[in-house]
C-alpha cells in the first residue's frame, strides 16, 4: 500500500479544479534528467471567466504554470528541487523553440507555485521571498526575486475567504478542517462541491486501507479526523441519490444504477472487468452492498465479485 496518498490526492484534486480551464498534464517528465513535476498546466487560449470559481487558484493558473503541492511544510532542499524542475523545463522549452525556430519570450515561460501548508520565516528570508507590492495578491503568497518566476504559498496564512477555499483544502490541521467544513456548507448544487467531496472521500478510503495493513502515522490519524466529515456527507448524499433514483426508475433498476454510479464515481469508469461485479453485488443486502462499494479497493472488488471467465 502506497504511503503517498496526499500526492495522489493533490494531483487528482488540482486536475479536477483546473481541467475546465485548460490543459493539465500530471507527472510530466523532464528530459535533462528523469524528473517529474506534479502538475503542468496550460490555460485555454480564450480566458475563461469560469476560472473565477476557483478563486486564488484560478488567478495563479491564468498563465502557464507548474504546481507543486506538499503535505508537510516545505524545506530548503524541497524548494531547490522544485526550482531545478522549473529550470529543466525552461531548457526543454528552449530546445524545442530552437528546433522549431520559434523563440521563447520571458512572458511565455511558466511560473512555479510551491503550495506548502506553512512556510517558516527562515525559509522565506533565505529565498528572499516577499509579499507582492502590487496589491494584486492576498497575504500568504510570497514571491521569489523576479527572474525566478516562483512563489511560495503558505496555505495557513491565506485569508479565510471563499476565494482561497480551494487552496486551504490542501492545508493541514485546523486550516484543512475549517476549509472542509466550508466546502460542506456550500449549496448541494454548487458546480464544484460534489466532485471535490467525492475526491476527499476517496482519499479517506485510501487512508483506511493503510490502517488495515500498517500502523497509521500521527499525520494519517489527523487526516482521518479531517476527512471524516467529508466522507460521511458524501456517503449520505450518495445513498440519498440512490434512493431517489430508485423511486424514479423502479426499485431494482434504481439500485443497479446506484451500484454503477458508485463504481464510476470511485474508479472513473465502469470497464468490462468492473461490470462483471455488478450482478454479484446486486445479490447482497443493500446495507452490506453499500459498505462494500464504499470501502473495497478495485482489486478487492474484482477478487471477491469479479467473474474471471473470459468472454
Amino acid at each position: 500500500m502506497t504511503r503517498q496518498p496526499h500526492d495522489q490526492f493533490a494531483k487528482q484534486y488540482l486536475t479536477e479544479l483546473l481541467t475546465p480551464h485548460g490543459q493539465v498534464e500530471v507527472s510530466r517528465e523532464l528530459t535533462s534528467e528523469v524528473r517529474q513535476v506534479d502538475i503542468w498546466f496550460l490555460p485555454t487560449a480564450s480566458k475563461s471567466t469560469a476560472a473565477q470559481e476557483i478563486g486564488l487558484l484560478g488567478q495563479m493558473a491564468s498563465t502557464a504554470c507548474l504546481l507543486e503541492p506538499f503535505r508537510n511544510a516545505t524545506g530548503i532542499m524541497a524548494v531547490r528541487n522544485c526550482l531545478l524542475k522549473l529550470f529543466a523545463l525552461y531548457s526543454d522549452l528552449q530546445r524545442k523553440a530552437r528546433r522549431e525556430q520559434n523563440p521563447v519570450s520571458e512572458t511565455d515561460l511558466p511560473c512555479l507555485w510551491i503550495l506548502s501548508p506553512s512556510c517558516s520565516a527562515q525559509l522565506l528570508n533565505g529565498f528572499a521571498a516577499k509579499l507582492s507590492d502590487s496589491g494584486d495578491w492576498v497575504a500568504g503568497v510570497y514571491f521569489l526575486p523576479e527572474w525566478f518566476n516562483t512563489a511560495l504559498v503558505a496555505i495557513n496564512q491565506l485569508p479565510v475567504t471563499e476565494e482561497t477555499l480551494w487552496l486551504r483544502i490542501l492545508g493541514r490541521d485546523k486550516t484543512q478542517s475549517q476549509a472542509i467544513n466550508e466546502l460542506l456548507a456550500l449549496p448541494v448544487g454548487h458546480p464544484l462541491r460534489g466532485n471535490i467531496l467525492e475526491i476527499l472521500a476517496n482519499w479517506r478510503i485510501k487512508i483506511d486501507k493503510i490502517e488495515e495493513s500498517e500502523d497509521l502515522t500521527e499525520d494519517e490519524r489527523e487526516l482521518i479526523m479531517n476527512l471524516s466529515p467529508a466522507y460521511l456527507r458524501w456517503r449520505e448524499e450518495t445513498l440519498e441519490q440512490g434512493r431517489e433514483q430508485g423511486k424514479e426508475q423502479g426499485n431494482l433498476e434504481g439500485q443497479r444504477l446506484m451500484v454503477e454510479n458508485l463504481l464510476a464515481g470511485r474508479f472513473g469508469t465502469v470497464d468490462k472487468e468492473l461490470s462483471r461485479t455488478i450482478e454479484p453485488l446486486m445479490q447482497l443486502p443493500i446495507t452490506e452492498r453499500t459498505q462494500v462499494l464504499l470501502n473495497l479497493s478495485r482489486q478487492e472488488l474484482l477478487e471477491r465479485f469479479g467473474d474471471s471467465r473470459l468472454d
